[in-house]
């Protein structure tokens, strides 16, 4: 792995991105991005996670994270990976609306298969490219990245309308589906 995505600093906040293999539009289901939350709240709770912005994207998540525990950043982050990962095979394996149940079981076993830190299925890319974010502008440049996201992909028309987004939270409505830790 490169030296560029490495936690180095366990006390700084890092931009990271969680992608589905193959970039497979997963996230289109609320369950999905219920999954996805819940596991942050858990974390949150539970295993020190400080969540300062996010944005569930159909095949990807970017995150802006720390961490007010002993556990480590890269743990918090496998442990959400890995959560998420066997809650959704489950889903998708139970979920009788689910009409692309083989298309995504067949492809997440595939990349499962071939990957040998996995046994049978792998929903995420291995890496989450974790970026230190220690600079003010690289806070600020990563902030409006992750809440323009939804946005520059025409889904919206601003960021605050993206239900799915810390830019509710930011913007202080009260639709907010998990608690941020404001950046100031």
């Amino acid at each position: 792995m490169s030296r560029k995505f490495k936690i180095r600093d366990q006390e700084k906040l890092y931009f990271v991105t969680f992608t589905v293999v193959e970039w497979i539009d997963l996230f289109t289901r609320q369950v999905y991005r219920d999954i996805f939350l819940n596991s942050l709240k858990y974390c949150k709770e539970n295993k020190g996670l400080e969540l300062c912005a996010y944005c569930i994207m159909s095949s990807h998540v970017h995150l802006i994270i720390g961490r007010n525990a002993d556990s480590k950043l890269e743990d918090i982050i496998r442990d959400i990976k890995k959560f998420t990962a066997v809650k959704i095979i489950e889903e998708i394996k139970t979920l009788s609306i689910e009409s692309r149940k083989n298309f995504l079981l067949w492809h997440f076993s595939k990349a499962g298969n071939t990957n040998a830190n996995n046994t049978h299925f792998q929903v995420w890319q291995q890496h989450s490219h974790p970026i230190e974010l220690n600079t003010n502008d690289k806070i600020t440049r990563c902030l409006n990245y992750i809440h323009q996201n939804p946005v520059v992909a025409g889904i919206v028309l601003s960021p605050e309308d993206y239900l799915y987004s810390s830019a509710i939270n930011y913007a202080g409505l009260p639709e907010q589906l998990i608690e941020v830790i404001l950046i100031e």
